[in-house]
C-alpha cells in the first residue's frame, strides 16, 4: 500500500524534523496540528492544517480537533471493502496511510513535585490514543508510528518501495497497543490512588524494560528486568551502576534484599547477603567498623555475596572489600579513592543508591501460576511494636541493643527464621527451615561459643518451649519474639527457669 498521506502530531519532537523532511522529499503529503504544525512550517515543510481536512475549527482549547469522521474515516476505512470505499468517496474522505503520533506527557506531569490534580487531568490525551488505536486496528492498510526509534526503519522502507511491509506494520501496531495500554494503566493508577482505592476490582500496572538479562535464575531460563514507569527512588531499579559487569537476574534479587535490610538502620551499617538471605550484619561508629563486624559474622558465606552499606564507602573500607570476592557493593556513594581501589577489579559491580529514598509503604507483587499476589511491604519496625517484657528479668542495656538488631534482621530472613545477635553484629542465622527449632539449631551451631550472652530473634511465635530450651543450653540470655501461641506460658516458664529475659512484640515477620 503506497504511502501518500501522513498525519503527524507529536509531543516528543525528538528526531521528527529529519523524518518528516524525508517523507516530504518522497512526495508524502503531511497533515498536522498545533505546535507540531508550527514547527514543521518554520522549518520549510509544507503542511496541511487539520481544520483544512475536517472543515471544522479546533475547539475547546484544542480538546476537539482530530475527533472527526474525516480523520477517523481516513484511518479506519478498509481499502479493499467496496462499501467502505464507496462511503468514503460519497463523503469526500481521503485515506490517511501513515500516522505519527505520541501523547501528552502525562507521566512527566505527575512526576512534578508541585503538580496539581487539574494539571494531571489536563494532560490526559484523548485524540492521540484514539488516532493511534484507529490506525493500529487498521494496520493492514495504515502504518502507525508512536516511537521515534522507528522513524529510520519506516522511512527506509518507504524510500525503497513507497510502502511499508505488513510485517513492520504489524510490529508497529503491537507496539502502539502496548503504548496506549501502559498510558491508560498509568492514568488508572494515578486516579485510583487519588480516590484511595486499595484493592480495586481490576489491577492495571505498567513497567518499562530496563534491560534484557542473559538468563534467569538458571541458564536455561529467559529473563528481563522491568522497572515501574514512575521510577521508585532508593530502589535497585533506580540504582546507578558505576562499574562492573551487567547485573544478572540473581544479582538483582540479592541486591534488592540487601538494600531492604540496610535501610532498617540509622547508625552506620553493612549487610552481606547470599541467596536473598543475610549472612552477616554489622553496626558500628563508622562504616569501616560496621563492615568488619558484618564480615566477621560469617567470613565463609560472604564469599561471592552482595554487600550493602548505608554510608559512603571510604578508602579504608574499600581496601578490605577488595580483598574478598564479591558480586556487588551497594552504597549511597563512594569516595574518589574508594572508586580507584574498587574499579581495579574488572567485574565487581558498584551500585550507587539513595539509601534514604522510598522508606515508606509500597505494594509488592508476587506471581503465582495464573495470577499475582499483592501486599504492602513489611514496613513494621521495632518502634511500631507493642513491646512487652514477659519474663521476671528485664533486659540489660546491651541486651536491648542486641534484641533490636536481631529483630531488624530476622524480618528479612526466609521463614522459619532465627537470628542471633551480639555486640552490634549477627553471629548466627537460621533461614528457611520447616520447623523453628531447626532454624534455631542452625543459628546456634553457626555462633558456637559466641552464643553465650547473645540475643535471639524469631520471626514468629514459639509453638512450644523447645526453642527456648535450645537457646538456653547454648548460653543465649535474651529472646525477642512475637508471642501469641496458645502455649506462650510454657516458653515464658522455660525462660524464667534459665534466667533468660524474653520480650514479646505482638507482630510476626513471615517472609516466604
Amino acid at each position: 500500500m503506497t504511502i501518500k498521506r501522513a498525519l503527524v502530531s507529536v509531543s516528543d519532537k525528538e528526531g521528527l524534523l529529519p523524518f518528516v523532511k524525508g517523507l516530504a522529499a518522497l512526495g508524502v503529503e503531511i497533515i498536522s496540528t498545533g505546535g507540531t504544525s508550527k514547527l514543521l512550517e518554520e522549518n520549510g515543510i509544507k503542511v496541511i492544517g487539520i481544520s483544512e481536512v475536517t472543515d471544522f475549527p479546533e475547539m475547546l482549547d484544542g480538546r476537539v480537533k482530530t475527533l472527526h469522521p474525516m480523520i477517523h474515516g481516513g484511518l479506519l476505512g478498509v481499502r479493499d471493502n467496496e462499501d467502505h470505499v464507496k462511503t468514503m468517496e460519497e463523503h469526500g474522505i481521503k485515506n490517511i496511510d501513515l500516522v505519527v503520533v505520541n501523547l501528552y506527557p502525562f507521566k512527566e506531569t505527575i512526576q512534578k513535585q508541585d503538580v496539581t490534580y487539574a494539571d494531571a487531568i489536563e494532560n490526559i490525551d484523548i485524540g492521540g490514543p484514539s488516532m493511534l488505536r484507529s490506525a493500529a486496528k487498521n494496520h493492514k492498510f495504515v502504518t502507525v508510528v508512536v516511537d521515534p526509534a522507528d522513524y529510520d526503519v519506516v522511512l527506509g522502507e518507504i524510500a525503497e518501495s513507497k510502502a511499508v511491509s505488513f510485517e513492520t506494520k504489524q510490529r508497529l501496531a503491537a507496539k502502539v497497543f502496548r503504548h496506549t495500554a501502559a498510558y491508560d494503566a498509568l492514568i488508572a493508577e494515578y486516579l485510583t490512588n487519588q480516590v484511595g482505592e486499595e484493592h480495586p476490582e481490576s489491577l492495571t500496572v505498567t513497567f518499562e524494560k530496563k534491560q534484557d538479562l542473559r538468563y534467569g535464575e538458571n541458564p536455561h531460563q529467559k529473563a528481563a528486568f522491568y522497572q515501574k514507569s514512575i521510577p521508585v527512588g532508593g530502589s535497585i531499579s533506580s540504582a546507578v551502576q558505576l562499574h562492573g559487569k551487567e547485573l544478572s537476574y540473581n544479582n538483582i534479587n540479592d541486591a534488592d534484599a540487601a538494600l531492604s535490610i540496610v535501610k532498617e538502620f540509622e547508625a552506620p551499617a553493612v549487610v552481606a547477603v547470599k541467596h536473598m538471605n543475610p549472612c552477616g550484619v554489622g553496626v558500628g561508629e563508622t562504616i569501616h567498623i560496621a563492615f568488619e563486624k558484618a564480615y566477621e559474622a560469617d567470613p565463609v558465606s560472604i564469599f561471592g555475596g552482595i554487600v550493602a552499606a548505608n554510608r559512603e564507602i571510604d578508602a579504608d573500607t574499600a581496601i578490605k572489600l577488595k580483598e574478598i570476592f564479591l558480586e556487588i557493593i551497594i552504597a549511597p556513594n563512594f569516595s574518589k579513592e574508594a572508586l580507584e581501589i574498587l574499579t581495579s577489579k574488572k567485574n565487581l559491580r558498584l551500585l550507587e543508591v539513595d539509601i534514604q529514598g522510598n522508606k515508606g509503604i509500597e505494594n509488592r507483587l508476587s506471581t503465582v501460576s495464573g495470577g499475582v499476589l499483592v501486599q504492602e511491604s513489611d514496613h513494621y519496625t521495632f518502634e511500631d511494636a507493642a513491646i512487652k517484657v514477659v519474663t521476671k528479668r528485664e533486659p540489660t542495656e546491651q541486651e536491648w541493643a542486641d534484641l533490636k538488631l536481631a529483630w531488624k534482621v530476622v524480618k528479612h530472613v526466609k521463614s522459619n527464621a532465627i537470628v542471633l545477635a551480639k555486640d552490634d553484629m549477627t553471629i548466627g542465622i537460621g533461614a528457611g527451615q520447616m520447623n523453628r527449632v531447626g532454624a534455631a539449631n542452625i543459628a546456634i551451631n553457626q555462633a558456637g561459643d559466641n552464643a553465650h550472652g547473645a540475643a535471639l530473634g524469631s520471626d514468629a511465635f514459639f509453638p512450644m518451649d523447645d526453642t527456648v530450651e535450645a537457646a538456653a543450653k547454648a548460653g543465649v540470655t535474651a529472646i525477642i519474639q512475637p508471642g501469641g501461641s496458645i502455649r506462650d506460658e510454657d516458653s515464658i516458664k522455660k525462660a524464667d527457669e534459665y534466667g533468660i529475659t524474653m520480650v514479646f512484640t505482638g507482630v510476626r515477620h513471615f517472609k516466604h
